[in-house]
């Protein structure tokens, strides 16, 4: 007859494994005897190493009691049934391996793989990171509320992007991040983005708040997030806004004429 640690040892666990299987009713716990000790006997090894060699096995330990004291075709069934589970979670730890690979970018932590290729080509027309990262957020925000959409605008936007004329607009905003809100320059430039936004009518209406305003997804609260987010994101952009009103036009994600409905 065997103590607690002469049964454990024999297992291959440890003494604290054995109590916790005792009190998991795994693993019977016998009488003391005379001395006051708890002795095992041959039966408590082999249901030691059963039990170990399941939980060793990933098998989760409310299923262990019932696989020790199944039969041969009930314990074959169970087996199978673990053994798709396990497959399933290592797919599963797969999907979040290659996650947690794209996530060495950066720009892979809340967007899809659209949105990513569209900031790596900006960065490889020669964007300034500080335009990246305000794009990279601005569309964050956007997947967030209609993931389902982020496919298509990705598509657009990277039709746009390799137009000169918006790679132009794009490249001018890169003078004023560091442009204090009383910058002397604020004013002509805001003239620049003006005469960028009448020189090509629609078509700047269309680089300045999407097509897919008019599909009614880009909805006002998201409009208006959108516009805080660029308002936070360099010191001299409420006084753009404000500049860009005394010239005749209004918002910035869906920028308008004033007199224009929204």
């Amino acid at each position: 007859m065997l103590t607690i640690g002469q049964l454990a040892s024999y297992a291959g666990v440890t003494v604290r494994a054995v109590r916790h299987y005792h009190a998991k009713g795994l693993l019977p716990e016998p009488e003391r005897d005379h001395s006051g000790y708890r002795r095992y006997g041959a039966d408590a090894v082999v249901r030691l190493v059963k039990i170990r060699t399941l939980a060793e096995a990933g098998v989760p330990l409310s299923r262990v009691a019932d696989l020790v004291a199944a039969d041969q075709e009930a314990f074959a069934a169970a087996v199978d049934d673990i053994d798709r589970r396990l497959r399933s979670e290592i797919r599963e730890r797969q999907r979040h391996r290659e996650r947690v690979a794209q996530l060495a970018s950066g720009d892979s932590l809340a967007l899809p793989p659209e949105a990513v290729d569209y900031l790596s080509r900006l960065r490889e027309l020669g964007f300034r990171e500080r335009v990246v990262e305000i794009e990279r957020d601005s569309w964050i925000l956007v997947a967030a509320q209609a993931p389902d959409r982020v496919a298509a605008m990705m598509a657009l936007k990277r039709q746009q992007i390799e137009d000169p004329f918006v790679a132009g607009l794009y490249l001018s905003f890169e003078e004023i991040f560091d442009c204090a809100p009383d910058d002397p320059r604020l004013p002509a430039f805001a003239d620049r983005v003006v005469a960028f936004i009448e020189a090509a009518g629609d078509k700047a209406r269309q680089v300045a708040h999407d097509s897919a305003i008019d599909d009614g997804w880009l909805t006002d609260d998201i409009v208006d997030l959108l516009d805080s987010a660029f308002v936070d994101s360099f010191a001299a952009a409420p006084r753009l806004l404000e500049l860009l009103e005394e010239r005749g036009y209004t918002g910035w994600t869906n920028v308008r004429p004033i007199d224009s409905p929204s």
